[in-house]
């Protein structure tokens, strides 16, 4: 059986203004100037300590980092009413309900944030588990890609569907299919440099990913 592991930011999600406002916010307070969207998909990447370091051209210490981490999750959060499904969001989850197949939310986000925004947009009751991050802040997704895959047990045939680089990565380092949507953290040339397949929807990476 089929089973649709789900990115939540930039892909069920369209949270990419309210990233991009947040991490203007968290620049801000250690008295670094604003970036745009392009900007950010220029050099986004995990650990999230790393795309600073390249936003700054030098590495962020340790102070600074505990601020900007701090700054971003509080400026996000408080902006979170702001932040709409996808455009196609329900009807992605939905084709995958009415496949036959199954589906979860794995993210990096805090699990504590996680799981009431999954119930807040409707969809809980479409997924078997939802996961968020509990461990360390701006890590990379492998780890938690592997407990969730053994959370969910044997007898299922994953794909991840998802935004970021670190979504391949954590897929090939669990030996999973992805199929990356280009509509969030990057751009398409720099998804397309890992060889998976590439949707500019949601219902076309579901229909990709059921039949790979």
């Amino acid at each position: 059986m089929r089973h649709v592991i789900w990115d939540w930011n930039g892909t069920l999600v369209d949270d990419l203004p309210v990233v991009v406002a947040a991490v203007n916010t968290s620049l801000a307070a250690i008295g670094e100037g604003p970036i745009d969207s392009d900007r950010y998909r220029d050099h986004y990447t995990r650990p999230v300590r790393r795309f600073y370091d390249g936003l700054l051209g030098r590495p962020v210490d340790e102070e600074e980092w505990l601020t900007i981490d701090g700054t971003f999750h509080r400026a996000y959060v408080a902006t979170l009413h702001q932040v709409p499904l996808a455009r196609d969001a329900r009807a992605a989850v939905d084709l995958v309900a009415t496949s036959g197949s199954t589906q979860s939310v794995l993210s990096m986000w805090w699990h504590r944030d996680l799981v009431p925004e999954v119930e807040r947009h409707g969809l809980s009751r479409y997924m078997v588990r939802v996961e968020g991050n509990n461990g360390t802040a701006g890590a990379t997704k492998t780890k938690l890609l592997l407990s969730h895959l053994e959370n969910l047990g044997a007898g299922i045939e994953p794909v991840v569907i998802g935004d970021a680089t670190d979504d391949a990565r954590a897929a090939q380092a669990a030996g999973v299919d992805v199929v990356l949507f280009d509509g969030g953290s990057h751009h398409e040339d720099e998804l397309r440099s890992f060889g998976v397949p590439i949707a500019r929807s949601l219902v076309e990476a579901v229909t990709i990913g059921l039949t790979l």
